[in-house]
């Protein structure tokens, strides 16, 4: 018997675009991580697994653009629940590990500047593509192709994908 146990899957790492994106998806994920494995009472005891899997359906259909369930707040934008409720745990998280303030605060802020704009990499590329077939008049594929080498010139930048422009 005892707790059950528990696996978390951890994809947030290889979403960068960017090293600094990257850095900064690690930040939000282990802090949050430390201070939901250390809560008195556990999301999981709070959230049924119903729920935690349309979260999951929701979230990879919809990406930025979802509506999530959260305990004590119910159903609300991801970008919102972000910005009020998950940053601040992560920040505490973050603290708990003993990240520098200054630390902190630039990498997370990479995640609330996303929340704010409403670009990530996913929008950023729908965005581009979009605007390459409309002002462009490109085909779906020559758009596809310009966006990815307009992707990697970004990428290696390092600027974070909310600073993107989106170009046609």
């Amino acid at each position: 018997a005892g707790e059950p146990h528990l696996r978390v899957e951890n994809r947030v790492l290889p979403a960068g675009p960017t090293v600094a994106a990257t850095a900064a998806n690690a930040a939000f994920y282990y802090g949050l991580v430390r201070v939901l494995a250390e809560d008195e009472r556990p999301i999981w005891s709070r959230m049924s697994f119903g729920a935690a899997d349309e979260n999951f359906h929701a979230a990879a259909k919809r990406g930025i653009d979802a509506m999530l369930f959260w305990p004590g707040a119910g159903e609300v934008p991801a970008a919102e629940l972000v910005l009020r409720r998950l940053l601040p745990l992560a920040d505490e998280g973050l603290q708990r590990w003993d990240v520098a303030p200054e630390v902190r605060t630039r990498l997370l802020g990479i995640i609330e500047a996303r929340c704010l704009t409403g670009q990530n990499g996913a929008a950023w590329q729908v965005a581009t593509v979009h605007q390459l077939q409309e002002k462009r008049r490109l085909t779906r594929p020559d758009a596809l192709r310009a966006m990815a080498l307009r992707y990697a010139e970004h990428m290696h930048t390092n600027e974070p994908v909310h600073t993107w422009p989106v170009e046609g």
